[in-house]
């Protein structure tokens, strides 16, 4: 049995009903790309069903239709969760400033001490504190609107394996305040050329129970490609491909694909890291164009009773206000045994765990439904 769950981080569909309880009144993440990108069109999405998603069209070759987030929250660890079952009651914490006994605990614990402590853009803070760092090997600490920790080095002056360590040390004393991932944010060059290296690593909290321990712990395969096995601290998880692009971990799909039996698990965040953070609207596009040409590819490969389920985690809207994740609803396109059907609204993330339980024959996933027919 053969299943691929692939998470285009961030690709959302329209703001959610309440989108305005998190700013995000009329974002759509899709909708405003095709509106100012002249001439733009995916049409192997589109053909898929991606087109009736958005309104354009009336059906599809494959299943389709939207999913509603269930869960507080609008970040990458909240999305990936409930997609897998796990629905959390509470959001993850975030902070403007970490308060300084937590900062203090783990400059004492990881013998450091750390410069920012406010949110930042990754590039923008690197670059404005990065000089400071050389001159004095302290980490820089910021985080953003999601409920992150990231703590950037240079690597000439922190190596990387002192910076996991740090941000190991720093993990343990964010749990208990619900800080959904600790990043370690590596990055090269000098001073006004500074870049960041594919060197980075995310420490989350450790998941309850969700669909991947459920497959796992009954002797199904489960493959993280790109930063999955990261989301979910490695639980549930049997092997893992980093990744450090969208074309590695189209690449990486492409090569597990053949031969796989079990659950290969993708997340391709291009789309999200650097375009819809950084509200660029033809990157964004373009980043899409060349995921439905790997598309049109890799369909080919898929047998009817293989099951392949695209979707996304959250939005970000390049033309909304702001560099954050937008609340949206997200695309559900469904390939299993040929069929063509509306999957209507799903009102929760969480139907996709259902769904691979189902396909999987394992139990019943309490509270959500499959789409399977």
């Amino acid at each position: 049995m053969r299943a691929l769950l692939l998470v285009l981080d961030s690709v959302g569909c329209g703001a959610a009903p309440d989108a305005a309880q998190y700013g995000d009144t009329g974002s759509d993440t899709l909708g405003h790309i095709y509106a100012n990108t002249p001439g733009f069109s995916l049409p192997v999405m589109e053909s898929l069903g991606l087109a009736a998603i958005l309104g354009r069209s009336d059906h599809g070759r494959a299943s389709w239709g939207k999913m509603r987030e269930r869960s507080a929250g609008k970040d990458t660890t909240t999305g990936h969760w409930e997609i897998a079952g796990a629905v959390l009651d509470e959001p993850f914490r975030t902070f403007e400033m970490f308060p300084a006994e937590l900062v203090a605990a783990i400059e004492s614990e990881a013998g450091v001490e750390f410069i920012g402590n406010f949110p930042a853009s990754g590039t923008a803070v690197i670059d404005q504190l990065g000089p400071e760092h050389m001159r004095t090997a302290k980490p820089i600490l910021y985080t953003s609107a999601d409920s992150v920790m990231q703590i950037a080095a240079h690597e000439e002056i922190v190596p990387l394996e002192k910076l996991y360590a740090i941000c190991k040390i720093a993990r343990r004393h964010c749990d208990p305040l619900r800080i959904g991932r600790v990043i370690a944010r590596p990055f090269v060059g000098k001073p006004r050329a500074f870049k960041r290296t594919a060197g980075r690593h995310d420490y989350a909290m450790t998941p309850p129970p969700t669909v991947l321990t459920a497959l796992a712990d009954s002797g199904h395969a489960v493959h993280g490609v790109g930063k999955i096995s990261d989301i979910f601290a490695g639980a549930g998880i049997t092997a893992s491909t980093p990744t450090a692009s969208n074309p590695e971990g189209m690449a990486a799909i492409d090569k597990l694909w053949p031969e796989f039996d079990g659950l290969i698990f993708a997340n391709l965040v291009d789309f999200d890291m650097l375009f819809g953070h950084r509200r660029d609207v033809a990157g964004y596009a373009n980043c899409l164009r060349e995921f439905d040409a790997w598309l049109a590819t890799f369909l080919p490969k898929v047998m009817q009773e293989d099951l392949v389920i695209i979707t996304a985690d959250h939005g970000n809207d390049p033309i909304h206000h702001g560099t954050d994740h937008t609340r949206e609803e997200v695309p559900l396109l469904v390939l299993h045994g040929g069929k063509s059907a509306p999957l209507g609204t799903r009102e929760t993330f969480g139907d996709v765990a259902a769904t691979l339980s189902e396909f999987f024959r394992l139990c019943n996933w309490p509270n959500e439904r499959s789409f399977l027919p």
